[in-house]
């Protein structure tokens, strides 16, 4: 049986959600936890809470897109770790709450995405396989590093998880 557009969706967005949910946890028990908010890898990228609203809004977007619903609109007044952790549990609660009917079948869906003045059109599938996840997984893989980087004990098995 082939993977349903729900499968290569929800399910992946969610995994990595928990695992990163998991991850903030021992983040918040370091002791230089309060300073990790606005640490970034280079002085030229978004700082943890920012990966941490992208990575929300790339799934959160996907969801939606898909299914034709609107994404409930997160405001980025993120200051904490505990701030960005209520973020993705908020994400998670948001898809979880899609139906797997109102994303299937949207592979061949028109999806039209606004940056500024430019517009980038896709079909489901394009969409879903080469843009929505991709960058979610960037900016997600950006806050397991930077978390890393900050010395938080974390490895390869919290980012992929262990179920």
């Amino acid at each position: 049986m082939p993977i349903s557009m729900y499968q290569a969706s929800v399910p992946v967005f969610l995994r990595a959600l928990n695992n990163l949910s998991v991850i903030f946890e021992k983040a918040a028990a370091h002791p230089d936890a309060a300073a990790f908010a606005e640490a970034r890898l280079a002085p030229d990228m978004l700082t943890l809470i920012g990966q941490i609203q992208r990575a929300s809004d790339s799934a959160k977007g996907a969801a939606a897109r898909l299914s034709g619903a609107d994404a409930p609109s997160f405001a980025d007044e993120e200051k904490t770790l505990a701030d960005a952790h209520a973020r993705i549990k908020k994400t998670i609660d948001y898809i979880k709450s899609v139906p797997a009917s109102a994303i299937d079948g949207s592979e061949e869906k028109r999806i039209t995405l606004k940056a500024g003045n430019s517009e980038r059109h896709f079909t489901g599938r394009d969409y879903l396989l080469g843009f929505a996840i991709p960058n979610f997984f960037f900016h997600v893989a950006i806050a397991y590093a930077i978390l890393r980087h900050k010395g938080v004990e974390i490895g390869k098995m919290d980012y992929l998880g262990r179920s």
